[in-house]
């Protein structure tokens, strides 16, 4: 299975790409959609959603785990955020792509088995499960990459009972 991982933002939206096959996790590729703060807010979604769309083109993905809206001390980022989220999600949707939506708890819990883990120790266990030589980077692009990782963790406990086993 092909996940692609997102992390939502308007300045720069994380994807990570990984492919699960039998409990091996593999890194496909990973990076970040940058939009210019100096253009429109209308101008940088259609952007998010012109590259997105090419990244879901290029790689097909199997599903999309995104990260959940959290709550925020600046509302105005949690809007913009919510508009970037929106675009992506739509993006999915018009591929009949399945969307997965995970918190940022529940994404710890699964890469590191501690839901308050430190970005640090999120980075260090994405560099050991994917046998990466460093830690992924920027920041948004790990991130993506932990919630592909999640995605997968998830899929596998959750179609279990119904393969009578862990794939």
């Amino acid at each position: 299975m092909l996940v692609m991982g997102i992390d939502p933002g308007t300045a720069t939206t994380g994807f990570g790409l990984v492919r699960g096959d039998y409990g091996k996790e593999t890194l496909i590729d990973y990076g970040v959609i940058r939009t210019s703060a100096t253009i429109s807010m209308p101008r940088r979604l259609a952007q998010i959603n012109r590259e997105y769309s090419q990244l879901l083109l290029e790689y097909r993905p199997d599903a999309v785990a995104i990260e959940q809206i959290f709550h925020h001390k600046n509302a105005k980022t949690v809007i913009t955020v919510a508009q970037s989220r929106g675009v992506l999600l739509m993006a999915t949707a018009s591929r009949e792509i399945e969307v997965a939506e995970y918190t940022p708890l529940q994404v710890k819990q699964a890469v590191t088995g501690y839901g308050h883990a430190d970005k640090k120790q999120v980075q260090v266990m994405i560099q050991k499960i994917l046998k990466l030589e460093d830690f992924p980077r920027p920041d948004d692009a790990a991130d993506a990459l932990a919630i592909a990782l999640c995605h997968l963790h998830s899929y596998r406990w959750i179609n279990a009972g119904r393969k009578g086993g862990l794939s």
